[in-house]
């Protein structure tokens, strides 16, 4: 083989392969991680696992999810297989276990994942508003634990934009202030009537800052208030990491001294 067709058989390999080419590992990332994302969302209960583990869907979302844990680790290919050997079955431990095992490596994934394609900030120009309410549903949808919001400006527009997109049985956290109560709880009472969201919200005069935590284990950061991001200035959403702990002990120590209104 020339010189010429070595360099060419070289650049291929670089071309093709994550392991060498950090530009395609990341976009592959970046691909995963929405897959792995949605199917969390798609997770079955164990109660709905347990009674049908051999249906088509379980079965397709079985498939789903061992081939987006191969594709982020093949290490973890004997754990998945292993995870998989047990169901189809009647019998419940065995359901639950499958099921246990196979969120727990797809929080990993996910978990990994967000921190290599930590973006650090996105800026969004004045007029962006769009764009901004995107970026925001985006990290919204991805929550499995819980959602807690805080900012002093939440009232019934910011209810209206943003709550319909947390999963439905995802509880909610919102911690506003005495100036938009009037505007807030009869929304959030109205919205959890139709749609049996649990919500609780607290009132303190002490917010200055913005900030949405997801799932009790991610901190993103507003330059402007939620409702209105982007509409008179450029706004900035920025994630929180080396302070994650810091300012997640901040605000649940202000949570719990606040007034309980609902």
């Amino acid at each position: 083989m020339g010189s010429r067709d070595t360099g060419k058989a070289l650049q291929e390999l670089w071309d093709s392969n994550p392991h060498l080419n950090p530009a395609l590992a990341r976009a592959q990332s970046e691909r995963l991680l929405p897959e792995v994302e949605d199917i969390l969302r798609a997770a079955p209960s164990v109660e709905e696992f347990a009674s049908d583990s051999g249906s088509d869907k379980h079965l397709a979302w079985l498939g789903r999810a061992a081939a987006a844990l191969e594709r982020w680790d093949t290490v973890c290919a004997v754990t998945v297989r292993a995870a998989l050997m047990k169901v189809p079955s009647e019998n419940r431990y065995a359901c639950q276990q499958t099921l246990a095992s196979l969120t727990i490596l797809l929080q990993q994934a996910r978990s990994d994942l967000r921190m290599e394609l930590a973006r650090g900030s996105v800026v969004v120009a004045e007029g962006d508003v769009f764009e901004y309410f995107d970026e925001l549903r985006k990290v919204i949808e991805t929550a499995r634990v819980e959602v807690f919001f805080v900012d002093p400006y939440l009232d019934a527009n910011f209810v209206s934009q943003y709550l319909s997109y947390v999963a439905k049985s995802v509880p909610i956290r919102l911690l506003g202030s005495p100036k938009k109560r009037a505007s807030l709880l009869p929304a959030v009472g109205s919205f959890t009537q139709q749609h049996g969201t649990p919500i609780n919200v607290r009132i303190s005069d002490r917010l200055h800052d913005r900030y949405l935590f997801v799932d009790q284990a991610a901190c993103y950061l507003s330059g402007a208030s939620f409702k209105d991001g982007a509409k008179n200035a450029p706004a900035v959403l920025t994630q929180i990491t080396d302070a994650f702990a810091a300012m997640w002990d901040t605000y649940q120590r202000i949570w719990d001294k606040s007034e309980t209104v609902k």
